[in-house]
């Protein structure tokens, strides 16, 4: 028996094929393909599909699957991309993706209509942004009347691959999140919004419970995949969230760190949840419950700016083995706001900052600084989410941030947590043949599965807290000061 996991990536259609026991048996990647014209981003969702198909039908055959011994085919990926349907169920134009932008006057006038408490209360998102579809369907109207008058469904683009495979059209909650017309506390479409743009909820699918399964493979794509039609097409949920499962974070009190360009972090809720956290909120993978999803712009990508400024013949390993034989902490501190804040403060006159800079400071005691300053933002994060009633115990690093040391013990120092490295990289496909596996009856559930499957690494335990605390209070009041000035 085996499962297949599918992540429906914006640079990357990445699948993986794991036995019954949850052993890698193959993993490939297809590039994506955009249109970029005039400040518009689109892609061809049928040929995307198509990739996705060819790419797992050449690694069944690659790898000898039998046909008839898939038992589940499991989605995650990219939530927001747009997809639009005729009556015949066909596409009627290009996928607008989730980073195309056209829709920025749209967001004004939704902001004009609905207020920031309605909108949180409802949909658990802060902002009224042009990535959600919502905001790109009031854009067709204006500008597409043709696409916009004769438009029969709208669908995300995880779901579109599913009604492809399979012929059902479904909604996965966990993705409708997404859409900004979604009430994610009552689970149902949010009346008021689609009165707004102007779509009937006969124009969406019905929505179910993620991780269920949609039903059976289509004639068509069974063969072009060379599987049997018995193969179930399991609607699976976020990327996010499939990285939760696939490291084993399915109870509360974990929280999975990701930091690459963004750092985002992902932990459950505890329920019920308050509607004005002040944390972005999403429909959890498990049902009736619900996902603090806080995101920063300036994580990873903070570092990357500062070693391309001033340490670009300096590699990441050379940095991270300096740094490793360095008394810590220093006196220099910076604050990551390279593009304003994200949350919790949600601030766009924020800026970046170096403060104690005096003759003896190199660039690693910067590069430190900078590290530290991501850090302390993630402290931030973690003291807000508590401060809402849900406790964290343990932090699981992913992503680039996992693979320095360094940054994972500042990470442990600063937020008093243990941080520990999970051994499977890829830990969104994982999920995606875990939720499979439980789906199938071969776990009972997802703590059984990940008692079973997921192992760790390296585990970091906070051996410096009380000398980082003085420095982080420094950081929140550098923090208050540079807006005061930013603000004179």
């Amino acid at each position: 028996m085996y499962f297949i996991g599918v992540d429906l990536g914006s640079t990357n259609i990445k699948v993986a094929i794991y036995s019954k026991d949850m052993k890698l048996v193959d993993r490939q990647s297809y590039p994506v393909e955009y249109i970029r014209k005039n400040g518009f981003v689109e892609f061809d969702a049928d040929l995307y599909c198509q990739n996705i198909m060819n790419l797992i039908g050449s690694m069944v055959r690659s790898n000898n699957v039998p046909a008839d011994d898939v038992a589940q085919i499991t989605f995650t990926g990219q939530a927001e991309s747009l997809v639009v349907l005729n009556k015949g169920g066909n596409t009627m134009m290009n996928a607008i993706s989730w980073m195309d932008e056209r829709s920025v006057q749209e967001c004004e006038t939704l902001s004009e209509k609905f207020s920031h408490e309605v909108i949180e209360a409802t949909t658990g998102q802060m902002a009224v942004l042009p990535t959600w579809p919502a905001t790109k369907i009031l854009w067709l109207k204006s500008n597409r009347p043709e696409i916009y008058d004769h438009a029969a469904t709208y669908m995300m683009l995880k779901d579109f691959v599913v009604y492809k495979l399979t012929g059902k059209m479904v909604a996965d909650m966990s993705i409708a999140t997404f859409t900004f017309y979604f009430d994610i506390y009552e689970k149902k479409y949010w009346t008021e919004m689609l009165d707004a743009i102007g779509v009937q909820e006969s124009q969406l699918p019905p929505l179910v419970e993620p991780c269920t399964v949609a039903g059976c493979l289509n004639a068509e794509a069974a063969k072009a995949m060379g599987l049997s039609q018995n193969a179930k097409v399991n609607v699976g949920t976020l990327d996010h969230f499939t990285g939760m499962v696939g490291t084993g974070n399915v109870q509360m009190g974990g929280m999975t760190l990701s930091t690459g360009t963004v750092m985002a972090l992902t932990t459950m809720a505890a329920e019920p949840c308050p509607r004005d956290s002040g944390i972005a909120m999403h429909y959890g993978f498990r049902p009736d419950t619900h996902i603090m999803l806080p995101v920063a712009e300036s994580g990873g990508a903070s570092l990357e700016w500062f070693r391309r400024t001033c340490m670009a013949d300096i590699s990441y390993d050379q940095m991270n083995k300096e740094l490793l034989s360095r008394d810590l902490p220093n006196n220099l501190i910076f604050l990551p706001f390279l593009v304003g804040t994200n949350s919790p403060e949600f601030d766009t006159d924020a800026s970046g900052l170096f403060y104690g800079l005096r003759q003896e400071s190199d660039v690693y005691d910067m590069a430190c600084a900078v590290m530290e300053g991501v850090a302390f933002m993630l402290r931030k994060n973690c003291d807000h989410i508590r401060a809402k009633g849900t406790e964290i115990s343990y932090i699981i690093a992913t992503g680039g941030g996992a693979k320095s040391p360094i940054w994972c013990q500042l990470q442990a120092d600063i937020t008093g947590l243990p941080v520990v490295i999970p051994t499977e990289k890829e830990a969104a496909c994982l999920g995606c043949a875990i939720i499979g596996a439980v789906s199938e009856g071969i776990y009972s559930d997802y703590q059984e599965a990940a008692d079973k499957i997921i192992s760790f690494q390296h585990r970091y335990e906070p051996v410096n807290h009380a000398k980082y605390e003085a420095k982080y209070q420094k950081y929140c009041a550098l923090y208050e000061a540079m807006l005061k000035i930013t603000r004179m």
